[in-house]
């Protein structure tokens, strides 16, 4: 599990504490957070446990030693630690590991998640900047090490859920790139973020707080941001354009406020599936853990009665930009997917210091955006992508650091 204390990561070991007969924990990474490792430590008894965050070993060693265990399991014993960049890549490709579940937030997922993938373990995805910012890296690499991709984001998987019950399962299944047979449009479903039922001209007045509040889901700060701006599902389009290799223009964003159909396919002769369920990312999870088999569980049944009404509408361009950014920086493909990826990463961070505007998220990811442009790398590799994930995080700093066009946060609250 690469991620383990975050949201993501949660999750997944719930699961596994569910169906203890089916998973076994055996490597687990994390970032800072010692208190929730140890307990997870304690849980699972991994066989490695990798910090990123190499200067806490120290402590984490003597939290482990310095604990009371459980005299009943003979067989725990304290896992193997590592630290830094080739300790959460040590994790990622542990022997004994059958998949890998990559919960680790922007680019900080890439290098553990090819580590995983160049192992030729099978892959559960929830981080969605591998393939954003890396698909010319990440997709050669599948296609050589034989690692299968399983999306487990809810809208990809949703996605993937559908195409089960087509004749192109397997194929669409593990040719990850390669165009799906047969699938004529995608609908991207979301929920419409924290500002969904506000006038694009009340958006001035938005706080930290107003933004990081969701309305269906329960996620980390980054990525609720992200579905307040709709970048969340801009970049799903970008990931759903490498995963099922179509168009751009057959993936559209339907802004769908019940949360209850996480995505739809449309095939060839009209007809439109679609996978509903509850806003919880279990059930995703749970699937691609899963896979292909289903697992009986005890959660809630959806109940269509008790939610009343499905209903639609088409996005607000003016409300929400990043979504257009995506769809512009996909079509250039290349290393422009991860200059923006990177500039929302910078920008959505400096959002949550209070350090600009929620209105300034947009205006400073195109600036890196049209920066970039006589620089494009039509064909990158790693380094390439690497160097330019940099770059742009540092050209968003230094446009902040010049000043934005709106009024700074702290004044807007008055």
């Amino acid at each position: 599990m690469l991620g383990s204390t975050g949201s993501i990561g949660t999750q997944t070991l719930q699961i596994a504490e569910e169906f203890p007969e089916q998973f076994r924990v055996v490597a687990l990474t994390a970032s800072r957070n010692l208190t929730l490792l140890i307990e997870q430590i304690q849980r699972h008894h991994p066989e490695v446990v990798a910090l990123a965050d190499e200067s806490l070993l120290p402590e984490l060693q003597q939290r482990l030693d310095a604990l009371t265990l459980d005299q009943s399991s003979a067989s725990w014993r304290q896992p193997q630690l590592v630290g830094g960049p080739d300790g959460l890549n040590v994790a990622a490709s542990w022997d004994s590991a059958d998949l890998v579940v990559t919960g680790i937030v922007g680019c900080a997922g890439l290098l553990p998640t090819l580590a995983a993938i160049r192992a030729g373990k099978d892959l559960a995805l929830a981080n969605k900047e591998t393939l954003i910012a890396a698909a010319p890296v990440v997709l050669p690499e599948l296609k050589r090490s034989g690692s299968r991709l399983l999306p487990a984001d809810s809208e990809h998987s949703a996605i993937f859920q559908c195409l089960q019950g087509t004749p192109w399962a397997e194929n669409a299944r593990l040719s990850t790139g390669i165009p799906t047979p047969g699938l004529r449009h995608i609908q991207l479903t979301a929920s419409g973020g924290a500002f969904r039922d506000w006038d694009a001209k009340d958006l001035v007045k938005a706080t930290v707080a107003d933004a990081t509040s969701h309305p269906n889901w329960s996620m980390g700060r980054k990525i609720t941001v992200d579905s307040a701006t709709l970048m969340n599902k801009g970049l799903e389009v970008i990931e759903a354009h490498y995963l099922f290799g179509i168009d751009y223009d057959q993936i559209e964003i339907v802004i769908h406020p019940q949360s209850i159909i996480h995505s739809m396919i449309e095939l060839a002769d009209s007809s439109v599936l679609a996978q509903l369920g509850w806003p919880d990312m279990k059930l995703p999870i749970l699937y691609c853990l899963s896979w292909p088999k289903r697992l009986e569980t005890p959660w809630r049944r959806l109940d269509l009665t008790e939610v009343g009404q499905l209903t639609f509408k088409a996005p607000d361009t003016s409300k929400y930009p990043c979504m257009q950014l995506a769809y512009a920086a996909g079509r250039a493909g290349g290393t422009m997917p991860a200059v923006l990826n990177a500039a929302n990463e910078e920008a959505v961070a400096q959002f949550l210091e209070e350090r600009i505007h929620f209105l300034d998220i947009p205006d400073v990811i195109e600036a890196a955006c049209e920066r970039h442009k006589p620089d494009l790398q039509a064909n990158p590799n790693l380094d390439d992508v690497l160097s330019v994930d940099a770059w742009s995080r540092r050209a968003v700093q230094e446009q902040i650091s010049k000043g934005t066009r709106r009024m700074p946060l702290a004044a807007s609250k008055g």
